[in-house]
């Protein structure tokens, strides 16, 4: 399982998906795009989108918190974790 979220320091949605994250003892790779020097243009390059967060799962973006949370609450966040 692989699990990547692109973040910067100040973002309240990154911190709360980072927080859902935790609570759930899943372990992930934090990418700060501000000190790593990603562009808003690169991370829409590596995830669709150029707004943060943004989270892949195993390769595949699957969005912000609210796209995390929805799979949450549906019980597919496990699934695509390979957690069941």
């Amino acid at each position: 399982m692989s699990l990547k979220i692109y973040t910067t320091s100040w973002c309240p949605y990154c911190r709360n998906a980072k927080i859902l994250l935790d609570s759930k003892d899943i372990s992930y790779e934090e990418i700060d795009i501000e000190k790593m020097g990603i562009s808003r243009a690169d991370l829409a390059k590596r995830t669709g989108s150029m707004s943060v967060p943004q989270i892949v799962i195993n390769d595949e973006p699957i969005g912000g918190f609210d796209n995390l949370q929805a799979l949450e609450q549906s019980g597919e966040l496990e699934k695509k974790l390979n957690m069941e």
